[in-house]
């Protein structure tokens, strides 16, 4: 086998040699350039089918991006737009790995922009300008923090304050949200961005932030009142209310009747009415003494005969029946003594003030609608059997239940157990599994594939008749009449090139090899001429 290769090999560089310059140039070239294919299919085979990781990055996010993957030893391309790239079997282990170290980071520039030099000359317009800008950028940071949101810009119009108070001017806010696909925001979630806007701003109020996202809708209604916001408070809190006491009578009748066994539904009534009274009562059985003066005054002594000074008693009429003089003798006689004592009490009645605020959200009526299954029973071949609650069972169960939620029959309160067979729900359909097409190990087998396919049609497709056709031909051609032994250096390296002339030995009659001979000299006089001067030269 060797020996018939190495014949062969032999033939098509003989084949090779016969033909003219230009067309063994060209071989040559065909030769490598299929070489080359081939190597180069061999070569893509073996690189991994890249996918997008992450599009739409600014200069610096890509930066720190590709300096993580390149550290974590992960592959990596960037595309003309700015995509970055990588192996489809990595695209999950990149990106926790890249979110491990919080990247990427958003676009906004925060306050990295007041840490810039701002050069010598800048005015205060630029300074507050700067400042706001880097307000708006932490601002949009902050908000794409939140998990529905990709990516936030918020805008800012602050106007300049006027030193008249009639003529302030009150600032505003725009937010622009990019929200993940099939991710929306709630009220919720609105009502924080708006607060967190206006929170972060002077003087800047929630009615005049506007938060819009990626479709053109506005998240934020200008338009709803207080009244609608506690609307919807209230709503919220009866439908937490009637899950919670849901889940309790479920939680509840679950272990008696089996998991998935009852069903439950509560319904309340709700007074939601904020009610304040102030009362004032007296009273009267108990009075109570708030105060009390008392004063006391006395005075004695004689007339004014005995010395005494002349005042009212001395100014007063004399008694009845006795003369002027006669009162004086008998007010001389006997000392004259008054006393005055008054008492002040003032009565106050037992009175009491007191303020009453009635808490809103009151229970007026609660009513739960309660459905139990059948008792289910297996038996030993398999089978199921279903069996009906007794009364029984079923007051014991509305009992639970009217313990479980506050049952209050003052209330008019309403509890209603029923037992009923359930339907069983057919067994979930199991997900059905990735189109092939669209798993990466299929794309991967398709290239291996088509590089191995591209080789072998140039291997069997090109170069295989190429090396037949020399073979063919150089089996065609006359063996060398000149012995190799008898051959000069020269001659040597002409018959290696293919250049040794030579004409085609005697294989037949006279007349064919002299035909031989003619046809010779018509195809090629050349070489016959070279021939004719080489036995010229040996016969001297």
């Amino acid at each position: 086998m060797a020996e018939e290769k190495r014949g062969q090999l032999t033939l098509s560089a003989q084949g090779m040699g016969s033909l003219p310059m230009l067309r063994q140039l060209g071989l040559f070239v065909g030769l490598a350039a299929s070489i080359a294919i081939g190597i180069t299919a061999a070569f893509w085979a073996r690189t991994p089918n890249f996918t997008a990781l992450y599009t739409g990055l600014s200069e610096k996010d890509v930066m720190e991006v590709t300096d993580a993957l390149q550290k974590s030893a992960i592959p990596f391309e960037l595309s003309g737009t700015g995509a970055v790239m990588v192996p489809a079997d990595k695209v999950h282990d990149a990106r926790l790995k890249l979110a491990s170290q919080g990247l990427p980071n958003s676009s906004a520039n925060g306050f990295e922009l007041l840490d810039k030099d701002t050069g010598f000359g800048t005015s205060q317009f630029m300074e507050k300008a700067r400042f706001q800008r880097a307000l708006e950028g932490e601002l949009a940071r902050t908000i794409s923090s939140m998990k529905s949101v990709e990516s936030a810009r918020v805008h800012l119009a602050i106007p300049k304050q006027s030193v008249f108070v009639r003529n302030q001017k009150q600032p505003s806010a725009s937010v622009f949200v990019n929200l993940f696909a099939g991710r929306n925001l709630d009220d919720g979630q609105v009502a924080s961005i708006t607060h967190l806007v206006a929170s972060s701003v002077p003087n800047l109020e929630t009615e005049h932030v506007a938060v819009i996202d990626q479709k053109g809708r506005l998240l934020s209604a200008p338009d709803r009142s207080a009244q609608m916001g506690m609307t919807t408070s209230q709503f919220n809190y009866r439908k937490q209310l009637e899950e919670y006491l849901t889940k309790r009578i479920v939680e509840l009748i679950s272990p008696i009747v089996g998991v998935g066994g009852v069903q439950a539904q509560v319904s309340t009534e709700l007074d939601f009415t904020l009610t304040e009274q102030t009362q004032e009562s007296f009273n009267p059985d108990l009075p109570a003494i708030r105060s009390e003066q008392s004063m006391e005054d006395t005075s004695s002594g004689a007339g004014a005969a005995n010395g005494g000074v002349p005042g009212a008693l001395t100014n007063q009429p004399p008694a009845g029946g006795t003369t002027g003089a006669e009162a004086t003798a008998a007010g001389a006689g006997s000392p004259n003594v008054r006393s005055n004592k008054q008492v002040t009490r003032n009565y106050e009645l037992d009175r009491t003030i007191s303020h009453t605020k009635a808490p809103s959200g009151n229970m007026r009526r609660l009513s739960a609608a309660v459905v139990v299954d059948d008792r289910m029973a297996t038996s030993e071949t398999g089978e199921t059997t279903r069996t009906p609650l007794t009364e029984q069972e079923i007051e014991r169960i509305a009992t639970l239940v009217k313990e479980a939620i506050g049952f209050d029959a003052r209330r008019g309160d309403s509890v209603t157990v029923i037992n009923s067979s359930f339907n069983t729900p057919p067994p979930a359909e199991p997900l059905p599994d990735a189109p092939l097409l669209e798993q990466p190990w299929v794309w991967q087998a398709a290239k291996i594939l088509g590089s191995v396919i591209a080789v072998v049609l140039i291997a069997f497709g090109v170069l295989k008749p190429i090396m037949r056709s020399l073979a063919e031909k150089g089996a065609a051609l006359p063996p060398p009449s000149v012995e190799l032994q008898s051959l000069t250096p020269e001659m040597l390296a002409m018959a290696t090139a293919g250049q040794l002339p030579h004409l085609p030995a005697a294989s037949g009659s006279y007349d064919a090899n002299l035909n031989a001979a003619k046809s010779m000299v018509q195809q090629d006089p050349k070489r016959v001429a070279k021939v004719v001067r080489q036995w010229v030269g040996e016969d001297g």
